[in-house]
């Protein structure tokens, strides 16, 4: 069934897709009245919906029924991202909400290969970019791409959740398994670095605010590999798969 994200309240048992949303459920997926839809607000509620009418401007969806969206992780993840270069970053937004990310921070490190300039636009396209994943993959909350914070305060917010992880390349004690082996709470950071690595001098930081040093195993990961499969594993050991 067709999924939409709205960022309204059903008004007097209805709810309208407009804009882009009203374009593609009438123009390109062609929705006839009578057909089934499924409208989303973001925050956990699905509202299964039939069409009523289809306009240029506007499609008008009756509600037939309510409940909680069943596809959210059981854990509120974030996942801290080093700006990596290139277009990386739209493939790691794209898998990381596929798999169940709540909260994307970018983050500039002093080893960043990647420093744009102009990064508002590029906030703009990834925020696009989740949203798309988050309707493709059925996702009941719409998950925040945040603005480009520097390494410190990204520090900073990672230490306030209940699992903190940071993901050191240079780390030789604890591994992954060994860090999740006490389970996973209900709030999560993870924390990845750039393509060249993390400073000693920001690994520091991490570990002072908190942040247990992780290892991802003996072999090389890139950058946009890290996260998916930080992620993953994070996601199986707090039971969601």
């Amino acid at each position: 069934m067709p999924r939409f994200f709205v960022d309204q309240q059903p008004q007097d048992g209805v709810l309208t897709l407009t804009g882009e949303n009203a374009h593609h459920a009438g123009r390109v997926l062609r929705l006839r009245v009578g057909e089934g839809v499924t409208l989303c607000d973001g925050a956990g509620m699905d509202f299964d919906c039939t069409v009523e009418a289809v306009e240029k401007e506007a499609v008008t969806c009756r509600v037939v029924s309510c409940h909680a969206a069943d596809t959210e992780p059981k854990q509120s993840i974030t996942l801290f991202m080093a700006l990596p270069k290139g277009d990386k970053m739209e493939f790691i937004v794209q898998k990381a909400v596929e798999l169940g990310v709540s909260r994307i921070v970018p983050y500039l490190s002093k080893n960043c290969v990647s420093r744009p300039d102009k990064t508002e636009k590029k906030v703009e396209r990834w925020r696009k970019i989740a949203a798309e994943a988050a309707k493709q993959c059925g996702r009941g909350r719409l998950p925040e791409v945040a603005a480009v914070v520097p390494v410190a305060q990204a520090i900073a917010q990672a230490a306030e959740s209940e699992t903190a992880l940071f993901f050191y390349e240079n780390e030789r004690r604890t591994g992954l398994h060994d860090a999740l082996a006490g389970g996973v709470r209900d709030t999560v950071s993870l924390m990845v670095g750039p393509e060249g690595g993390f400073d000693p001098a920001e690994a520091k930081a991490a570990v002072d605010a908190g942040l247990q040093s992780v290892s991802l195993g003996t072999r090389i990961l890139r950058c946009e590999t890290a996260p998916i499969a930080a992620l993953a594993a994070v996601l199986y050991a707090g039971g969601n798969m």
